[in-house]
C-alpha cells in the first residue's frame, strides 16, 4: 500500500505490534488456537436490548436508486465478528491463502463469494466437532440487513461516526475524520494493513467503512423494493446472479463507504478489494 510517509511509519509500528514479530506465514499457528481467537472476536447483538435497537431502517432515500426505498426490519439476535476474516485463519482452515497483499492478520481477499461461503461451512463443522458451538448454530455470511444493522451501530447518519468526513480547516482533499476510521482512496493504495488498525464503530466493529467490500448472503437487487421485513436474505437462484457486497474498500472514494452503500459482485468474481466477515447465529427454519 502506498501510504504517505508518516502513515507508512505509523502503520509499520502498529502492524509489528499486532503481528507480535511473527512473519506472514501461518504454518506454525495451531488451528485450535486460531478457532478460539475467532470465537472470542464475535460481538453479540441483541436487537431490543440496549444498546441495540429493536428495529432498524435499511437504506437511504437521499442516496442512489439502489439504496431506495428505505424499509424497516426487525432482526433476530446474532453475533458478528469485529474483524474481517484474517489470512492466518483462512489459510489454516482451507490450506491456502489467495490474497494479493499478504499478512497473517491482514484481511483475506482475492477470493470468490462461493469460496467465502465454503469457508463458513467448513468452520461451522470444525467448531461443532470441537463442541465450541452447538449443533443448531452456524457460521455464515451476514444478510444484507444484518450487515447494515451492525455497521450503523444504532446510528442514522451517513457513516457510523456521523455525517462529516472532514474537519473545518482540513486542506483540500484531506478527510481527517474518515482517515481515523477507514482505508480508502485518500489514504491507501493496496497492501492492506492488519485488521483493527483504525478506530471501530460504536459497537466495536472495525473496518465496516472501507478496507474491503464485504460479501453478504443476498443476491443483487436494483433496489430495496420487496425486501423481507425480518431481515432474511434473498439468496441467489442462479450461478450467474450477482450478490451484494457492502462497506466500500481501499479502492473507493468516501461516498462509496457510507453505511447504506451497496454494489453487485459476481459469485465467481475475485478482487483484492473484496473480502468478508462472519456471523454466528442459530440456524433459522427456512434459511438465514
Amino acid at each position: 500500500m502506498v501510504f504517505p510517509r508518516k502513515a507508512r511509519v505509523w502503520f509499520v509500528l502498529v502492524a509489528a505490534c499486532v503481528a507480535g514479530g511473527e512473519s506472514a506465514s501461518t504454518a506454525d499457528e495451531p488451528l485450535d488456537r486460531l478457532l478460539h481467537t475467532f470465537l472470542d472476536e464475535f460481538v453479540e447483538l441483541q436487537p431490543g436490548k440496549e444498546p441495540h435497537p429493536a428495529k432498524h431502517i435499511v437504506g437511504d432515500d437521499q442516496g442512489p436508486a439502489s439504496e431506495q426505498p428505505r424499509y424497516e426490519v426487525r432482526l433476530e439476535p446474532f453475533a458478528i465478528n469485529r474483524y474481517e476474516t484474517p489470512q492466518n485463519l483462512y489459510e489454516a482452515v482451507t490450506g491456502r491463502n489467495p490474497s494479493r497483499w499478504k499478512g497473517r492478520r491482514n484481511s483475506v481477499e482475492n477470493l470468490s463469494w462461493q469460496e467465502a461461503a465454503e469457508f463458513c461451512r467448513t468452520v461451522t463443522r470444525l467448531l461443532r466437532d470441537r463442541k465450541l458451538i452447538g449443533p443448531r448454530e452456524e457460521i455464515r455470511l451476514p444478510t444484507e440487513a444484518e450487515w447494515e444493522y451492525a455497521c450503523r451501530a444504532g446510528t442514522t447518519t451517513a457513516y457510523s461516526f456521523g455525517d462529516a468526513v472532514r474537519r473545518d480547516g482540513d486542506p483540500a482533499g484531506k478527510l481527517s475524520i474518515l482517515d481515523e476510521y477507514a482505508w480508502y482512496t485518500g489514504n491507501a493504495a493496496g497492501n492492506d494493513p492488519a485488521v483493527g488498525t483504525l478506530k471501530p464503530n460504536p459497537w466495536g466493529l472495525h473496518d465496516v467503512h472501507g478496507y474491503l467490500w464485504e460479501f453478504t448472503t443476498d443476491a443483487w437487487t436494483p433496489n430495496h423494493q420487496g425486501a423481507p421485513a425480518d431481515g432474511r436474505a434473498r439468496p441467489p437462484q442462479r450461478a450467474d446472479q450477482p450478490i451484494v457486497v457492502r462497506g466500500g474498500s481501499w479502492k473507493d472514494p468516501a461516498d462509496r463507504l457510507r453505511s447504506s452503500a451497496r454494489r453487485p459482485f459476481g459469485q465467481l468474481a475475485k478482487d483484492d478489494a473484496v473480502g468478508f466477515r462472519c456471523v454466528r447465529a442459530p440456524i433459522r427454519q427456512g434459511g438465514s
